[in-house]
């Protein structure tokens, strides 16, 4: 069977979906767009724990670029700023299903 483009959007739409920080980062798009903040963690997503370092590297380095890549979001890198992407459509519908229903879902999920 031949995968078709609604497939692969899905695809993406779940990938994108899969980390937490992306989850909680598109999430709060949905809510604020466009996001800015003088810190590299601009809708500070970052707990004061151990792992804070850490994981604001990834989300540096990793999550924003991913996100960034795939049209979800607009990064600037100079600025911080995040707002919603040229493929932010794709997105929207799950994100806003996962909002209207958090109270539904398991925890740790959002």
């Amino acid at each position: 069977m031949e995968k078709q483009l609604g497939d692969e959007i899905f695809d993406d739409v779940l990938y994108a979906l899969s980390n937490k920080y992306q989850r909680q980062l598109l999430l709060a798009l949905l809510e604020h767009n466009p996001q800015d903040d003088s810190d590299h963690d601009p809708l500070n997503l970052l707990s004061e724990t151990e792992e804070a370092e850490v994981l604001q590297s990834e989300l540096v380095h990793k999550h924003l670029p991913k996100l960034d890549d795939m049209g979800y979001i607009s990064w600037n890198r100079t600025t911080n700023k995040i707002s919603k992407g040229p493929n932010w459509d794709d997105i929207a519908p799950v994100l806003k299903l996962m909002y209207d229903n958090q109270d539904e879902l398991p925890e740790g999920w959002l």
